[in-house]
């Protein structure tokens, strides 16, 4: 191993107070992000401006991409962008016999380096992303089809962020334990007493497989990547086929990180499949694979947990998420909350109101009394209004990410009443891109043949409106739909003080995060790293939260050694 050029002390001085920052943050659950959102920040010190970032995300495509990692035995690609372009990008091959052993090699150096040394280095990393967000945002929007500001800031920033609070609590969690020898005396009375000397180290699982997702390959990758291998882990990145691109620039990111510093590369590898491999059911099985981060379908997600069980597996998985609407005293406002959240991205964030729960003998508003039908109405009109203009519509919809987003739009206008339909957009920039509106469907609550089609998720553009008797019995089937379905978000509309109560109890009950009365440019289907937590893990919809102590606390375990005094 060449000497580091990257020391722990130049770490530190470089990064230390960004680590204290962010240790606070989790404790406060304030505002604070280290990572610039605006476009116009970036382009001094050493990051990339727009036109720089473009050139570099240009000079990916059609290329062999290197990583000079151990096993590799071919290439393979054949990414598409959901807006038209192939990418042309062919990444390695690993031979996972080959590549495995490798990853182990480097874990007992790394272990002892230490939680601040592992630390710093991560954070390391993700000052390296940051200075290229606009190259990574180019490479999330043409694997995930987010639009580009989405995909600079969700894909950007908002990922280092949720990669740097991973890093916060694995830090805190690998502290809570003395790092230097502690001693120990047990008085014995008149005899002496007895002494001990007592070292406590973490010590990492083992190799965490991170299986990443098409939507959000970063912003869903970051916080199990980081986590484990702040915690001492080895880390295999296995991309999903159709965003591989976000996730080899960090891998390669990381690899250069880690050489710099001293410690072998190898602790952080990609696995990419060829067309039809479907390795990931492969690896997740091997004995070498401590740990399982996966986001995706819950077909999978089950199958992880119910046969990886050498591993210790967080997954997210799907839910129904729902909107009580009772009341409000800023209708105007509603509409337009409720109207951009059903657009942002398509719908296609695992965040997305699905169902509206509205009492069909209508709402009380500042603007009066408005029926079950003039609600349904008046959001389609704001949905409407939001995207009749084509260009703003391709800024906030982006473009479907893949065709069974489009077949479940085109099939949920058969399941009742359509107030809304959907329409095609065209994007001049990329005519081959698939843009569609939000299709907003009627459906009754009270027919038992209805529930089959909102109590499923139908991930994408597609929400319903779904009349029921009373707001206790919107309370019952949204205490049903988290306990049997589970569901990432739940939002509420009300004036009154007791239906916020109880709305929130079926929430402290279930295990759901609550958003009440969001009117302003807060939405429900976003989350702020440091301060929110994305999933609760204790609904069907996830087994783990982004980011809490649960989520790094069993990548490690502490190991003592105790010496006679």
């Amino acid at each position: 191993m060449a000497a580091a050029q990257l020391t722990t002390d130049a770490l530190a001085e470089k990064h230390r107070s960004t680590l204290d920052q962010a240790l606070d943050t989790i404790r406060t659950r304030a505002y604070w992000s280290p990572h610039p959102e605006h476009p116009k920040a970036y382009g001094e010190n050493g990051s990339l401006d727009a036109a720089a970032g473009l050139d570099a995300y240009k000079a990916l495509l059609d290329t062999r991409f290197e990583l000079d990692q151990p096993g590799t035995d071919g290439w393979t690609g054949g990414e598409i962008s959901p807006y038209g372009p192939a990418l042309g990008v062919e990444y390695p091959h690993a031979d996972i016999d080959v590549l495995l052993p490798a990853m182990r090699a480097g874990m007992g150096a790394w272990r002892d380096a230490g939680p601040e040394a592992r630390a710093l280095v991560c954070v390391e990393i993700l000052a390296r992303i940051s200075a290229r967000t606009h190259e990574f945002a180019h490479a999330v929007m043409h694997t995930s089809g987010q639009a580009f500001m989405m995909a600079f800031q969700a894909g950007g920033p908002h990922a280092q962020d949720r990669g740097l609070e991973a890093v916060a609590y694995a830090y805190a969690e690998q502290t809570r334990t003395p790092g230097d020898a502690a001693h120990w005396s047990k008085p014995q009375g008149k005899r002496d007493p007895l002494e001990l000397t007592k070292q406590f180290t973490p010590v990492a699982r083992g190799i965490a497989l991170m299986i990443g997702c098409n939507t959000f390959p970063t912003w869903n990758g970051y916080p199990g990547l980081f986590a484990s291998l702040a915690t001492g882990n080895a880390v295999l990145v296995k991309p999903h086929p159709r965003a591989v691109l976000p996730l080899a620039l960090t891998v390669r990111v990381a690899r250069e990180v880690l050489a710099e510093a001293g410690f072998d590369p190898n602790l952080v590898a990609l696995a990419v499949e060829r067309p039809g491999e479907g390795i990931a059911k492969t690896l997740a099985v091997r004995p070498e694979i401590r740990i399982i981060d996966y986001t995706g379908s819950t077909a999978f997600g089950d199958w992880l947990e119910a046969n990886a069980r050498q591993a210790q597996v967080y997954t997210e998985k799907a839910g129904v998420n729902t909107v009580v609407v009772d009341s409000t005293d800023d209708y105007k406002g509603m509409l337009s909350n409720l109207a951009f959240s059903l657009s942002l991205y398509s719908g296609q964030m695992c965040t997305t109101p699905q169902n509206l729960l509205i009492p069909r003998d209508g709402i009380t508003t500042d603007a009066g009394t408005k029926s079950y039908d003039e609600v349904v109405a008046d959001l389609a009109s704001a949905v409407g209004g939001l995207l009749g203009d084509d260009a703003r519509a391709n800024a906030l919809l982006g473009a479907l990410v893949n065709p069974d987003v489009k077949a479940r739009l085109e099939a949920a206008a058969g399941l009742g009443e359509v107030a809304l339909a959907s329409r095609e957009v065209a994007n001049p920039d990329f005519p081959g891109a698939v843009v569609r509106t939000p299709v907003i469907v009627k459906l009754d609550g009270t027919k038992p043949d209805a529930d089959a089609a909102y109590l499923s998720e139908c991930f994408g553009p597609v929400s319903f409106a779904v009349a029921v008797d009373s707001t206790a019995d919107a309370l019952e089937l949204l205490r049903r739909t988290v306990r049997e379905k589970g569901a990432m978000t739940v939002g509420a509309y009300t004036t009154s003080a007791d239906t916020e109560r109880a709305v929130e109890e079926v929430c402290l009950e279930e295990s759901a995060q609550l958003s009440l009365n969001l009117t302003g440019g807060v939405y429900v289907n976003q989350t702020a790293a440091f301060s929110d937590f994305h999933g609760s893990g204790g609904n069907p919809a996830a087994n783990a939260a982004l980011c809490d102590a649960a989520f790094v606390a069993n990548r490690f375990r502490v190991v003592e050694v105790r010496r006679q005094a």
